[in-house]
């Protein structure tokens, strides 16, 4: 393991070893590429090797049992608009917290992502939307065993090294009343990457970000605003002075007004999307992640229906979002059956679904290109210039492919194909 060997593709970055540590001797600095990992102060060490016992390096809890396997989306539309996808999440918090519960999930402050809670269900849209960094994990683990203690029930979401973490760390604790969800993922970027991004919003609007919608799915350019055409929308506070100027660098006038201003870049144009879906700058354990495996360590699993519009397009929806709902345990099935009447959807069949979902079986591979992009992150190439180097732009085909004839189009085919097989178009 990591602590042991200091090889980085050992470490998922949960912060199990962290947590468990009633001496305060482990702590997680960030190495040159951005990635946090986990450090022993050895005066404050005892030697109790309670780190090394939690690592879920090489050491996981899997669940075997038959899987329940759903597709569909959220009735509220509203809530589905505030979700990634069909807003399957929010209605399993929903149905989950009816008395002395407390909610678990990564938030998002700017570029800031980290693990916290909530105690009030109106608060869950907090954790709404996909966040493309690792979450700081705080004292979540803690906070989560001392609240089960106490009898509250836990929704816990993550990442699955996170939850995998926080199984390790609960041990033999009472989770009768633990829930844990899990999102589907295919690794986690540097964070140098936007850091770079808000400094070149800084140069040029002369301030950083306050908050990122990586995948907005409202109005933006060349898209319709729905979920096959994405956009990544950025806010930011832009200062200007007296007469209107717009503040540059380091400038600073004495009168200025904030304006907000919104950035938005269609997914298929962003060079974020075509850099990290390059595998150019993941983290080094997700080239060799040990979660990506059907047998998955928490109660659900939680994705994008890909494929929605091949093998089941009654799910489509008009664009809306779909959720993939994968059930690991008859605790997660049991609530997931309760929480399916808020939605619109149906029971799938795991093999066809696994078809577009690799990350659920096979993990990603690295791209040989990787050191020499990370070279250039690290340096002092600018935003402009990497992008350049390293984004592709996107072929004439694929642009008819998603604006043209997009998924939309294919459905609407469908449908007059199959006239008595419409689903529901809400």
């Amino acid at each position: 393991m990591y602590l042991d060997t200091g090889e980085k593709q050992e470490c998922f970055g949960c912060e199990a070893c962290v947590q468990v540590c009633e001496k305060d001797a482990v702590r997680m600095l960030e190495d040159e590429e951005g990635f946090r990992y986990p450090v022993i102060d050895t005066d404050r060490c005892i030697g109790c090797g309670l780190c090394r016992h939690v690592c879920p390096y090489g050491n996981t809890m899997q669940n075997t049992v038959q899987k329940y396997v759903w597709g569909g989306y959220h009735l509220d539309p509203g809530v589905r608009f505030d979700s990634t996808s069909g807003g399957a999440f929010s209605a399993i918090a929903e149905t989950f917290c009816d008395e002395n519960y407390a909610v678990f999930g990564a938030e998002a402050k700017g570029l800031l992502v980290f693990h916290s809670y909530i105690t009030d269900i109106r608060e869950v849209h907090r954790f709404q939307k996909s966040k493309y960094s690792q979450s700081n994990i705080g004292h979540s683990y803690r906070q989560c065993k001392e609240f089960l203690k106490e009898g509250k029930k836990v929704l816990f979401s993550g990442t699955p090294c996170q939850i995998a973490g926080l199984k390790k760390y609960l041990g033999n604790c009472d989770q009768e009343r633990l829930l844990t969800v899990e999102v589907i993922c295919e690794g986690v970027p540097s964070p140098l990457y936007m850091q770079k991004y808000e400094c070149h919003l800084k140069k040029k609007y002369g301030c950083g970000i306050d908050a990122i919608d990586y995948r907005y799915t409202g109005k933006s350019l060349f898209a319709s605003g729905r979920w096959d055409f994405e956009a990544e929308k950025t806010d930011i506070s832009e200062r200007r002075d007296e007469t209107g100027r717009r503040e540059q660098g380091d400038v600073q006038y004495a009168d200025k007004r904030v304006r907000k201003k919104t950035i938005k870049r269609d997914r298929w144009v962003n060079p974020f999307w075509s850099i990290w879906l390059d595998h150019l700058m993941s983290r080094p354990s997700c080239y060799q992640c040990q979660f990506t495996t059907t047998d998955r360590a928490a109660d659900i699993t939680l994705g994008d229906l890909w494929g929605v519009h091949l093998y089941c397009p009654e799910l489509y929806g008009r664009n809306g979002g779909a959720s993939l709902v994968v059930c690991n345990t008859e605790n997660g099935k049991d609530l997931f059956k309760k929480a399916s009447k808020m939605m619109y959807g149906h029971e799938l069949n795991l093999e066809e679904a696994l078809k577009y979902q690799g990350p659920m079986y096979k993990h990603i591979s690295e791209n040989p290109m990787r050191g020499e992009f990370m070279h250039d992150l690290e340096g002092a190439m600018d935003y402009q210039s990497l992008n350049k180097k390293w984004a592709k732009r996107p072929t004439i085909r694929l642009l008819i492919s998603k604006y043209i004839w997009g998924n939309r189009q294919k459905v609407a085919w469908w449908n007059i194909r199959n006239p008595k097989k419409k689903g529901s178009g809400a």
